[in-house]
């Protein structure tokens, strides 16, 4: 709803170039959440209840981190993950880090394997 009407106020503006840019990025972004509602109830589908499952052992995690748990189910790489995200392979590194920091996972553990047997 807010990127909506942020591109519409935005469209409005005029030809600058940097706001040609920001209104990109916002249909982007809206793409994606359109995507991701998607994406969640084919996976849900898929997959019976696992974000559910999640959210239930690990109420704490934040969409962003379900949206990462759905791609680590799916036995994704962080390069693979990276261009689904729009951002790095460092940065995938990094989420899966605090990822695993939430879930409060032993080092011996592998994040891949854990999200793979819930």
């Amino acid at each position: 709803e807010l990127l909506n009407k942020l591109k519409t106020e935005l469209t409005g503006v005029g030809d600058d170039p940097k706001i040609k840019s920001v209104i990109r990025t916002i249909i982007r972004n809206i793409n994606n959440e359109d995507d991701w509602k998607i994406f969640e109830e084919a996976f849900n589908n898929a997959d019976k209840d696992f974000l559910k499952r999640i959210k239930e052992i690990h109420p704490e995690l934040t969409s962003n981190d379900l949206r990462l748990c759905a791609y680590l189910r799916l036995n994704l790489s962080s390069k693979e993950i990276a261009p689904l995200l729009n951002i790095s392979v460092r940065s995938v590194e990094v989420k899966r880090y605090r990822l695993r920091k939430k879930m409060s996972l032993p080092r011996e553990n592998s994040l891949s394997d854990y999200i793979l047997s819930v």
